[in-house]
């Protein structure tokens, strides 16, 4: 059974090329040994699933949809600069590999702002990556902001932006998005970690960036942002393009777990569609809620700065 849905999926894969001459080609084997595994008198060993389902891109997990388990990837742990980049490039890969469409949707629930807005070598980014690296690193010496010089961005991690910004997006937000990254300025100007200067140009970058989301709202009909007032938000992001769908739950402060189960993202995309039911769209909100909403947050970014 298992081998008939396998091959099943390589064909949605290959369209009208041979699949023969496809299993051939990819497991080096001949066309006869081929034909053997596709008419079913050969079973496809474990290598050689796993090599399949590899060079086709095909998660097994499918295979386990009416069962309680679930076949999950994890990104690469972060404890150092040089992993969060690779993170970075990974994500890259894995929106790379999706085929978006008019009626792709990311969904990002967004306990945070959201990371793909801060991937600029500028003071807020610096600044998150700073913070990241104190607290995922263990054996990272606390030192001055001013004294940090991470590696810069590279090419990737700015298409990496441009991909999310251009496609169909429902972002999740509440009124403590923004609290962790003031919590943060808070923390390290309290401890002498970061200078008066350099967290009111953090603040100032912060308060331009939520002036871009609000203008986004106004002006981007494929950029949609909710407000949720019942539940806390949980930084899961989920993809879906109609036949593929990817979920992507935090298991650390920047590790996610990577799942396609079909059953799994169908719960997942109720479970968005129940939330939005609960929310306050802004983007057709009227003026007053929108502004209220947007208000709320440059009136805490500024009390920070009168407090520092």
């Amino acid at each position: 059974m298992y081998q008939e849905l396998l091959l099943k999926q390589i064909r949605s894969k290959i369209g009208d090329k041979s699949l023969n001459d496809e299993i051939a080609n990819v497991l080096n084997i001949s066309y006869d040994a081929s034909h053997r595994r596709t008419s079913m008198k050969s079973k496809f060993s474990l290598e050689e699933s796993l090599q399949l389902a590899k060079f086709y891109n095909i998660s097994l997990d499918r295979f386990l949809e009416n069962s309680d388990n679930l076949l999950v990837k994890k990104t690469k742990a972060v404890s150092k600069t040089e992993d969060l980049h690779s993170f970075f490039d990974n994500t890259l890969d894995i929106l790379s590999s999706i085929t978006f469409s008019e009626n792709s949707v990311i969904y990002y629930s967004a306990k945070d702002i959201p990371f793909f807005y801060t991937l600029s070598d500028t003071p807020l980014s610096r600044f998150k990556i700073y913070v990241w690296m104190n607290l995922l690193n263990s054996k990272q010496v606390f030192i001055p902001f001013q004294d940090f010089q991470p590696e810069p961005f590279n090419s990737k991690t700015q298409v990496l932006k441009e991909i999310y910004e251009k496609q169909n997006v429902i972002e999740l937000w509440n009124d403590m998005t923004i609290s962790s990254i003031l919590l943060q300025v808070s923390f390290y100007f309290e401890i002498g970690l970061l200078k008066k200067e350099d967290a009111i140009n953090i603040l100032s970058e912060l308060d331009d960036l939520i002036h871009y989301i609000e203008n986004k709202t106004e002006t981007n009909p494929r950029f949609q942002i909710y407000q949720n007032e019942l539940v806390h938000l949980s930084n899961d992001i989920f993809i879906s393009n109609g036949s593929q769908s990817t979920m992507a739950i935090p298991c650390n402060m920047f590790g996610y777990l990577l799942t396609n189960d079909i059953k799994t993202c169908n719960e997942t995309l109720n479970y968005f569609e129940h939330q939005i039911k609960n929310c306050k769209s802004l983007n057709t909100a009227g003026n007053r809620d929108r502004k209220l909403f947007f208000n709320r947050m440059y009136q805490q970014i500024e009390n920070l700065k009168q407090k520092l």
